[in-house]
């Protein structure tokens, strides 16, 4: 898998300002930052219930 190196980086980075604006551009981040941190707890939710043969209590979910 290619590396994209800082020049990379910056250019992602110009690009998505340039996209969205500087006034967007926290929000946005602050939703994929969510959406990934519930993947992962989604995840490891799905990964203890198959090793322990039964469903377990996501952090967010209420009984």
């Amino acid at each position: 898998m290619p590396n994209i190196g800082i020049t990379g980086i910056i250019l992602v980075v110009i690009l998505a300002l340039l996209l969205f604006g500087p006034k967007k551009l926290p929000e946005l981040g602050k939703a994929v930052g969510t959406t990934i941190r519930e993947f992962r707890s989604g995840t490891r939710a799905l990964v203890a219930e198959d090793e322990q043969g039964k469903p377990v209590e996501q952090a967010g979910e209420k009984k």
